[in-house]
């Protein structure tokens, strides 16, 4: 398979005759094409704002688990390393930033799925003691390990289900 059968836009389009054309099918195409344009820049809009790999679609995918003792979040962070990462905890919110450069040398046709470029990841906290966070990095996944504070261990209740 050629890189070029990877790319949407790419493909030949295949052009009906006049005796053939059907409405639906010229529709549903013009609906591939529009979105074909509207998705192929997504993640470099420069200077006007985040992209939307940063926050909607949410790079890096996170995991969050809660015990009455610790969070733990682990960030997944394939092709990076400690240096390329920064954590930081203020005002009860958790932010992932970095950077992922690319390894392209620049010869050559290129096409490529794989995201590059800045990210930044925010997650709320509530009821960590952020002091004592503690961080650790191996094999491209970030996890981040805060103990819980008293009072929202004392404040966790159990309530009950009754059948009907």
């Amino acid at each position: 398979m050629a890189i070029r059968d990877l790319i949407p836009w790419s493909r030949p389009q295949q052009l009906a005759s006049r005796d053939t054309f059907d409405p639906f099918l010229a529709l549903h195409r013009e609906v591939n094409r529009l979105f074909d344009d509207a998705f192929r820049g997504i993640g470099s809009f420069g200077g006007l704002g985040p992209s939307l790999m940063e926050g909607q679609f949410g790079w890096p995918k996170v995991e969050l688990r809660e015990t009455t003792d610790t969070v733990t979040i682990s960030a997944e962070l394939p092709g990076l390393s400690e240096k390329d990462v920064n954590v930081e905890i203020a005002n009860g919110v958790l932010s992932i930033r970095g950077e992922k450069k690319t390894e392209r040398n620049g010869e050559g046709r290129f096409f490529t799925e794989r995201y590059y470029g800045a990210f930044e990841r925010r997650i709320p906290l509530e009821d960590v003691q952020e002091d004592k966070a503690k961080a650790e990095f191996k094999n491209g996944v970030l996890t981040l390990t805060m103990p819980r504070a008293e009072q929202a261990a004392r404040a966790v209740r159990q309530i009950p289900i009754q059948t009907a």
